[in-house]
């Protein structure tokens, strides 16, 4: 059995102002002259796609992350990492941000392989980063459960055809 962890939540907690993120993307948009009404920063983030500010919001995203990163409090979740093997992560988070927070908390060894919102082409709930870190452990996808904290999560694993448990479930299992 492998097991494929989301990170930020779930292994976990980046200590990252999400308000202040969506703040700072919002203003160097507008900045470059694209005004706009949004709800969520993934809203924020797929303007900047489509608009060709990606790039720049990438940076101040990933910029926040990893100063959270250094920051982030352990969970319950981390010290199951060591028990699981092999192990993978796989977070909306920044690949660098994630592999900061699992340096920060001891954690690097026990999760091998990392893929971030900014390893492949497509972030969750597309299934491609999931499906890229079980080939990166190299086990078969039917042996793999993916543990998070948000529907999100879910729909992943179900997308890239794998079994999915919330935290809370994992760690009470």
């Amino acid at each position: 059995m492998a097991v494929v962890y989301d990170l930020d939540g779930t292994v976990v907690d980046l200590a990252v102002d999400w308000a202040a993120v969506t703040d700072d993307c919002v203003t160097l948009l507008d900045e470059r002259g694209v005004s706009f009404a949004y709800e969520t920063l993934w809203g924020v983030y797929e303007r900047a796609r489509e608009t060709g500010h990606l790039d720049a919001v990438e940076e101040i995203i990933a910029g926040h992350e990893r100063e959270g990163a250094r920051a982030s409090e352990r969970l319950a979740c981390a010290d199951l990492l060591a028990r699981d093997a092999p192990v993978a992560v796989c977070s909306l988070n920044s690949q660098r941000a994630c592999e900061i927070a699992l340096d920060t908390h001891g954690l690097a060894n026990h999760a091998p392989v990392v893929v971030g919102r900014d390893s492949v082409s497509t972030e969750k709930p597309d299934p491609e980063p999931l499906r890229v870190a079980i080939e990166r452990l190299g086990v078969d996808p039917e042996t793999v459960t993916f543990v998070g904290d948000g529907e999100r999560d879910e729909v992943t694993a179900d997308r890239a055809g794998v079994e999915f448990a919330y935290v809370d479930e994992w760690l009470h299992a």
